[in-house]
């Protein structure tokens, strides 16, 4: 029994160092020698051992180990394998993978990450943060955009125009303003702590688009003639992509166009398209001037090439074009955003409207997959940040300001939960966004990581608010021009379903393409098995596979191993603060590239239609990349001790739902005895992690209840101000009045306790307090000023009843 546990701890050391397979066969018949020696041929276990060593020995001879184990696998994946269709496979090619791959790969390679330049600004992107878009937020009214006009107001609209807010992702030479993707989000996160119908309008053109397409794909003609009215405003662009029979399944989409010839404007009979479409849901669609219109491209009278059926395209096409219809408006949730159905009929346009050309014909979903592979990862994660940093300062301020039972209702704990969560989840926002911005910018486009931000980033914004109007209470629920927080909340399922359903990202995109893209070895096995049997595929999956195996046993050793130790061992950046967190990291790393492995054999390609379980992995490998991306951050800011809580929070939370997806897939995944094994692989030795304790949600709570440099940092970048009849910029002036007249309270607090002064409200007795000379005359006035400016903060709007009366 020694001997045997002996050969297993020895197998496991071998694995976790990656010892190559021939030095583990040297090994184990050394040991085997060893054995032989001391003890000679007697027993069981000598036979056990004998086999073990024909199997390593048969591992090692590659001509027997092809023809006995890889052909026979190789065969059977090939008749398993599910078909891939084009859409599906263009959208797994789309971008490339970054941090995401590290994290799956069970072994993350920290350098990665932690040599990341931080995200920065330039002198001009800072300029124009400081100069327009802090105009343009001043000059936003969200009740009066979302309750009167239903629209921007033609100001506002000249100004977005004149300052080339639609043009910041078009370089200067086209008369843009050529930022970079960090002060893309800067921008958006702004002035969607204003106005969530400003920031759509903004993030629209600069996201998903016909500039973001002409500048990847456009030809110099096209780009020379759109860019700069579109950097200028003098064109407002508008993409239409989903409609009534096809929003997520492209393949399934109805919008067609032919190949034909007919008279074009003035000239003779022209090479061109017959377009027949209906769309829904096109943000700007309404007042767009130029409408990307995705079509399936069919070519009956092979006019261009032997191809009938061409796929998915891409085109441009002026909105005065005859036959197009355009101008109605859908009513999203009372948001006050240009969005709106368009259609045409026997719509006829030139070839040369195709964006790229007809080079480009039936490219349209990989040129929309590699678009979006950065999108998805700027516009709606800044919309989100900046909602969450919004709610976060005026809430935790309103929790201050406001009292019941002669107390600030932030400091009960029940108000404190909540409060501290919009704490925590904005720091893990704010830091997703940052890093993910300084990855772009460096040229990453890691299509499964703008998924995550996409869908994560959206999620927790939406619990953010939630928390905000229950600790809001009725003030959150009667609209008005003094409700700051209501019509955020009636806009959350918007970015909840643009851009990519969220269900569906997470139970379809993240793991479905993750395990694709991110995983060391199954594109290279599927690639092979997508060819031919030949002695060349045979062997490049041979190699494969065998890599595939070595990956599989390190992980189960890895796993083991830092289970028991609780990867305490486990060489990692970071210090005494924060190192444990890196080394949960790579142990939970190592936990679900295991257990996705498992899963991918098991399942196969059934796998792809276990959404649930695809859900719960995509949830795991989500947590952990944005723990890191916490972890980043923090040292990006100079690893500030007074953010210490939020950290701590934002870590333990994500660890913590890392753990418990874990969890939940072992009790769907199929055969449970072998899952019981891996359970106890992964958690040897019980469940490692807790969510935040009460200590630290006290900390963190507190952060949104003082003036502090951790406050303001949680918070930097969107819109403050102090205009007493703005409604927020009440909120910050009676959080400071109130702060500035808590030392006078205590003062007059501690009076009663000593029975100096009577009990009663403060305010009536600031005469009595000062004859006594409790307080001075000035210390009064702190009090009084703010009472006023807390009696301001926490009004609510009410309406004369033929106000609210119908029509």
């Amino acid at each position: 029994m020694i001997w045997f546990i002996a050969s297993i701890i020895i197998g496991l050391i071998l694995a976790y160092r990656k010892i190559s397979l021939l030095s583990s066969t040297l090994v184990f018949a050394a040991v085997f020698g060893l054995y032989l020696l001391l003890h000679g041929f007697s027993g069981f276990l000598p036979w056990v051992w004998l086999d073990i060593l024909l199997f390593f020995a048969l591992l090692n001879l590659v001509s027997l180990r092809k023809k006995f184990i890889s052909r026979p696998v190789f065969k059977q994946m090939q008749r398993i394998l599910p078909k891939m269709s084009q859409t599906e496979r263009e959208a797994l090619e789309a971008g490339n993978t970054w941090w995401d791959a590290e994290l799956f790969s069970g072994q993350p390679d920290w350098s990665v990450l932690m040599d990341l330049p931080p995200a920065r600004l330039s002198e001009e992107e800072q300029a124009y943060i400081d100069g327009p878009v802090e105009t343009l937020c001043g000059m936003l009214d969200d009740w009066d955009i979302t309750h009167n006009r239903k629209d921007l107001s033609e100001e506002v609209w000249d100004f977005i125009k004149k300052q080339r807010f639609c043009g910041m992702i078009i370089p200067k030479q086209y008369g843009g303003l050529d930022f970079s993707n960090y002060a893309h989000s800067e921008i958006v996160m702004k002035i969607a702590s204003r106005s969530s119908t400003a920031a759509v309008t903004v993030m629209v053109p600069n996201s998903l688009g016909p500039a973001k397409l002409l500048l990847a794909y456009g030809t110099e003609s096209q780009k020379n003639h759109y860019l700069p009215r579109l950097a200028t405003g003098k064109e407002i662009p508008c993409f239409a992509l989903t409609g009534p029979h096809a929003g997520s399944d492209a393949g399934a989409m109805p919008d067609t166009g032919i190949i034909c010839h007919d008279k074009f404007e003035d000239q003779k009979k022209v090479l061109g398209i017959r377009l027949n479409w209906e769309k829904r849901y096109i943000t700007l669609g309404p007042v767009a001037t130029v409408i990307g219109l995705a079509f399936k491209l069919y070519d009956p009278d092979h006019l261009i090439g032997n191809k009938e059926d061409i796929g998915i395209t891409v085109a441009l096409i002026p909105a005065k074009t005859p036959g197009v219809s355009i101008g109605q408006r859908h009513f999203p949730l009372d948001s006050a955003f240009q969005n709106g159905p368009n259609w045409g009929k026997d719509v006829f346009i030139p070839m040369d409207w195709i964006i790229g050309g007809v080079e480009q014909v039936g490219n349209g979903w990989k040129m929309l997959m590699q678009s979006l592979a950065t999108g998805r990862a700027i516009s709606l994660p800044a919309l989100s940040v900046g909602a969450s940093k919004f709610t976060c300062r005026n809430t935790g301020a309103y929790a201050r300001i406001r009292k019941q039972f002669n107390l600030p209702i932030g400091e009960f704990e029940g108000i404190e939960e909540p409060l501290a969560r919009m704490a925590g989840e904005t720091y893990i926002l704010d830091a997703a966004r940052k890093v993910t911005a300084a990855a772009l910018d460096q040229g990453e486009k890691p299509s499964v990581i703008s998924a995550i931000l996409k869908y994560e980033l959206t999620e927790r914004m939406r619990r953010v608010i939630n928390d905000g109007m229950d600790i809001q209470g009725g003030s959150g629920i009667c609209l008005g021009p003094h409700n700051y927080l209501g019509r955020l909340y009636q806009v959350i399922p918007v970015s909840i379903t643009v851009e990519g359903a969220n269900i569906l990202t997470r139970t379809m995109m993240i793991f479905g393409q993750g395990a694709m893209r991110c995983h060391p070895f199954i594109q290279k096995e599927m690639h092979a098995l997508q060819t031919k049997e030949t002695d060349q595929a045979l062997q490049q999956f041979d190699q494969v596979l065998f890599q595939h195996l070595g990956h599989v046993t390190h992980n189960i050793a890895s796993s083991l191993w830092l289970g028991l130790s609780n990867a305490r061992f486990f060489n990692t950046p970071g210090d005494h603060t924060n190192k444990h967190y890196y080394q949960h990291i790579a142990r939970l790393s190592s936990n679900f590239a295991l257990v996705a492995d498992y899963a991918l054999l098991i399942l196969g390609g059934a796998l792809k239609r276990k959404e649930r379980i695809s859900g719960l992995f995509a949830d795991t490998l989500s947590n952990l990349y944005l723990c890191s991306t916490v972890l980043k951050h923090y040292q990006d800011q100079g690893s500030p001790e007074e953010d210490q809580p939020l950290l701590d929070w934002a870590c333990q939370q994500t660890l913590y739902s890392a753990q418990q997806s874990l969890l939940d897939i072992f009790a769907k995944l199929p055969i449970q005895p072998l899952v019981w094994l891996l359970k106890i692989l992964v958690f040897p030795l019980g469940k490692p992690y807790s969510p935040p304790s009460d200590p630290l949600l006290h900390q963190t709570a507190s952060v949104l209840l003082s003036e502090s440099a951790t406050r303001d940092r949680l918070t930097q970048g969107i819109f403050i101000n102090e205009i007493a009849d703005d409604a927020t910029g009440r909120i910050e002036i009676a959080f400071k009045a109130v702060l500035a007249a808590a030392p006078v309270e205590t003062k007059i607090r501690q009076a009663q306790r000593e029975k100096i002064l009577a009990k009663g409200n403060i305010n009536e007795l600031l005469e009595e307090a000062i004859s006594k000379n409790i307080i001075t005359k000035n210390e009064a006035h702190l009090i009084t000023t703010a009472e006023q400016a807390r009696v301001s903060a926490i009004r609510v709007d009410a309406f004369d009843a033929d106000t609210m009366s119908p029509g």
